[in-house]
């Protein structure tokens, strides 16, 4: 967003909630989105919410070695 952007939305929230009530509504907002960024974190851990993790990929051979470094 470009800053006249955001000084504009600034400008109508002004409007709308007047001087007094605008920190109320900020810190109303800054709470509701820590509340959501939780939950979010919340889905992760409780694993019934995600999608089983794919199984470990299966051990690659070693490569083959000359005959002669394994007699020594």
């Amino acid at each position: 967003m470009k800053l006249w952007h955001i000084i504009a939305l600034l400008a109508i929230a002004l409007l709308l909630f007047g001087g007094r009530r605008l920190p109320e509504v900020a810190r109303g907002l800054a709470r509701g989105l820590r509340i959501f960024r939780n939950e979010l974190r919340g889905i992760g851990d409780d694993g019934g919410d995600t999608k089983p993790a794919d199984p470990p990929d299966p051990p690659r051979d070693k490569p083959a070695q000359d005959a002669s470094k394994e007699n020594k």
